[in-house]
């Protein structure tokens, strides 16, 4: 029997916390308003800590209000339980604990019956080991995940809640952006969108922000060009970037409309960057899980600095739209997502079901819960989708070639 239910948001933003907050908290209160639902403040760091806040009444009768909002009013960080060393260094765990260990005792001593843990890949494969080592202790508790991330790269789920409205306010961040295109002569505008391993989000915000050129009218006499709007390039990690024969058609464009855009995924040729570093001799950085902090590389700058002096720009700005796009409030079409998976996700935990709410791609895309040992990180964006191709084409790229895959 359910008494007592935890929440915890992890990872990095995504347009969908506040709202799968608000969508659980809500979906409780309706059909089992007597269970207790605390939320463990700043994700698993929250839960080593056992700091946590309580849903009162007066959160429940307001809690439809989380869904206007961005970010999460319970706050996240990046803790992975199977890196003792980190959790030691940051003071969660005593030298010589098992966080894993820690971790379900604190469930335990809070009285928790339930967890449901909102955030990505690692977010859900965190989950997925601490689920698992309640199992092979005989705890009686059950977790239950949602899948939250801006990049659509989670192994076997069709659609992530929170990618769509990221793509949505890329593509919004990019049209004032690209009207810096006549703030002078020969004007190179690179627009980076987050995406360590996986293009979706950069080709998602691309083909919105293109749809958004082919809908509106122009003026072509006054200087109000579709073609100085329009993006002239789009790299994503899983095609090949041969940034010679791209600087010669780029530079045909500026010749032509003195302006190129580019819309880059930030994961778009880190190997080539991470391989002039290191015979540089400079360090690469990465976090708790291992991946390469691409904040410290800057993969938009250096395409810049490569195209600039090919392209003979006078300007060149970089601008990143992912801290602008990752904290919005969620869209009517993550919203519907949302709360069609928080429903079943409320479902599955008070039948003692575990694993990550999603529409499994394995399964004929039925919605479902989908067992933890088949959630993986790194889904690649397939490149020969026909919206993606068409795109590249209309824009003069012509057809994408496939990459050797990016490092994890």
């Amino acid at each position: 029997m359910v008494r007592k239910v935890a929440l915890l948001t992890a990872g990095g933003f995504a347009p969908c916390l506040s709202s799968a907050i608000g969508g659980l908290i809500e979906r409780y209160t309706e059909i089992a308003p007597q269970i207790e639902i605390i939320a463990y403040k700043n994700g698993y760091e929250g839960l080593l800590r056992g700091d946590y806040l309580t849903v009162t009444p007066a959160v429940r009768a307001k809690a439809a209000l989380l869904h206007e909002y961005g970010g999460s009013p319970i706050g996240n960080s990046r803790v992975k339980l199977t890196n003792a060393a980190d959790l030691v260094k940051r003071g969660l765990v005593t030298e010589g604990a098992d966080p894993l260990q820690v971790a379900a005792e604190r469930l335990v001593a809070d009285g928790v019956d339930v967890l449901h843990t909102i955030g990505g890949d690692d977010t859900n494969t965190t989950a997925a080991d601490l689920a698992a080592y309640l199992a092979r202790n005989n705890y009686d508790l059950t977790v239950v995940g949602l899948p939250k991330t801006i990049d659509n790269d989670i192994v076997p789920i069709r659609q992530s809640l929170g990618a769509d409205t990221a793509a949505e306010m890329g593509a919004n961040f990019a049209r004032n952006v690209m009207a810096e295109h006549n703030a002078g002569t020969r004007i190179l505008i690179v627009h980076e969108v987050m995406g360590r391993n996986c293009g979706w989000l950069t080709a998602a915000t691309a083909r919105k922000y293109h749809e958004w050129i082919e809908s509106v009218d122009w003026l072509p006499e006054i200087g109000l060009s579709k073609e100085d709007w329009d993006i002239d390039a789009v790299f994503v990690p899983e095609a090949v970037i041969d940034i010679e024969a791209e600087s010669h058609r780029l530079r045909a464009e500026m010749d032509a409309n003195s302006c190129v855009n580019i819309f880059l995924s930030e994961g778009a040729g880190v190997a080539d960057i991470v391989a002039e570093m290191e015979r540089a001799g400079q360090e690469v950085a990465r976090d708790a899980f291992g991946h390469i902090r691409l904040e410290r590389i800057n993969p938009g700058e250096w395409f810049a600095k490569q195209f600039a002096t090919m392209l003979d720009a006078n300007k060149v700005l970089v601008q990143k739209s992912g801290y602008f796009s990752r904290s919005a409030p969620a869209n009517a079409f993550d919203r519907a997502l949302i709360r069609s998976m928080t429903d079943l996700a409320v479902d599955s935990a008070l039948n003692g079901e575990p694993g990550v709410i999603g529409h499994d791609e394995e399964n004929d895309d039925a919605l479902g819960v989908i067992a933890f040992d088949r959630i993986k990180g790194g889904k690649a964006f397939d490149i020969t989708e026909d919206w993606f191709v068409e795109l590249l084409n209309e824009i003069g790229q012509g057809t994408p070639v496939a990459a050797p895959p990016a490092e994890h």
